[in-house]
């Protein structure tokens, strides 16, 4: 086994479609090539994060496990306190509960109360008085009224909470509250500096050791090594597919021009979604023609630009040059670890002194 890059993830099953049964083998392999953690986001379909990271808990021995994101609406606060307690044991200290606000519409359309930052602190302060082994009694706050709440086991450390974010507000709000976050795929060198400055900042207005913070970027890991219309696929219907969910907030981040977006807009593979873009739409044999290659047409080359593309050696520029921007730590996004391997060897050769030492659980710092 080759040593721990604990400055690198990866995101679990993270191609379409989803086959919650490749889990194992993917996270066992990413362990024997050294990368740090593998991140699970949540879907309402056959990607439950509890069950996820159980898998990856058995599955593993090193790697460190984070949700990235799951929401605390969806479940009851005793409910998620569990699921963090059971994860941090059943995973030896490796696990880190990964929050976020969601996307409005997904919580219109479900019924369910939109995530405020007033609920995410709110419900961060609650958490860890549970896990410390706190009664709490008579809880009134912006995530609920509680008459009694109480796990009744102390844990020692507690698992840090990330905040998985890309909006001001939030990243500040994590620069108060939380232990590490999580930006954004697609942010421009400039978006992540300023992510940066927003948490540190407020990390330092509050009292903190700015330093403590954790701060994971996320670059789509693309390389030539991959199928053309993967590459395609992976690179800009991927980029697609976010801007049918929050473009606002994408776009705001990287102060990308409105206009080109409405060029995306434009393209049949967005007019005519069939659902997620990166999973639906087509391509020819040859990623030519079709929806893919429209909208690598479409969308400006500026914003695709950051991200790990060309050989192996190249990608690996592009990871290594993130640690420049101020963040602790990246995820290679959209490739699997067998995938992500020849790039993991490559930034071996060129790894940063800076990113060496890092604890396995994604949301600590060294002590």
């Amino acid at each position: 086994m080759e040593d721990q890059l604990t400055e690198l993830g990866y995101y679990a099953l993270s191609r379409h479609p989803v086959t919650p049964s490749d889990l194992a083998a993917e996270a066992r392999f990413a362990d024997e090539i050294g990368l740090g953690t593998a991140f699970v986001s949540e879907r309402f379909n056959i990607k439950d994060a509890a069950a996820l990271c159980g898998a990856l808990a058995g599955a593993t021995e090193n790697l460190g496990i984070a949700t990235a994101a799951t929401n605390h609406n969806t479940r009851h606060p005793i409910v998620t306190a569990t699921m963090g307690a059971t994860l941090s044991e059943l995973s030896a200290g490796r696990f880190a509960l990964g929050l976020g606000r969601g996307i409005t519409p997904q919580w219109q359309i479900l019924g369910l109360p939109l995530v405020t930052g007033a609920d995410l602190r709110d419900i961060t302060g609650l958490l860890r008085r549970l896990w410390t082994g706190e009664m709490v009694i008579g809880h009134d706050g912006p995530a609920g009224s509680y008459p009694l709440l109480n796990l009744g086991v102390t844990l020692d450390p507690p698992p840090p909470i990330l905040m998985v974010t890309m909006s001001p507000r939030t990243l500040e709000l994590a620069g108060e509250i939380a232990d590490g976050v999580v930006l954004h795929t697609y942010f421009s060198d400039d978006a992540t500096r300023r992510a940066v400055a927003h948490v540190r900042g407020a990390a330092e207005r509050a009292g903190r050791d700015p330093a403590s913070i954790r701060i994971w970027s996320v670059v789509a890991t693309v390389g030539d090594h991959l199928d053309e219309t993967d590459r395609l696929r992976r690179l800009y219907g991927r980029l697609a597919t976010y801007l049918q969910g929050y473009p606002d907030q994408l776009m705001a981040a990287n102060a990308w021009d409105p206009t080109d977006l409405e060029r995306v807009r434009a393209t049949a593979a967005f007019s005519g979604a069939r659902g997620p873009i990166d999973a639906t739409a087509t391509a020819t044999a040859t990623a030519t023609a079709g929806e893919l290659a429209d909208l690598a047409a479409v969308i400006p080359n500026a914003w695709v630009a950051h991200s790990a593309t060309g050989s192996p050696s190249d990608c690996a520029k592009t990871v290594a040059a993130q640690f420049d921007l101020g963040v602790d730590s990246v995820i290679l996004h959209g490739a699997t670890p067998t995938e992500l391997a020849p790039v993991a060897s490559a930034y071996r050769d060129i790894r940063p002194d800076r990113a060496v030492g890092l604890p396995a659980n994604p949301g600590r710092m060294p002590s």
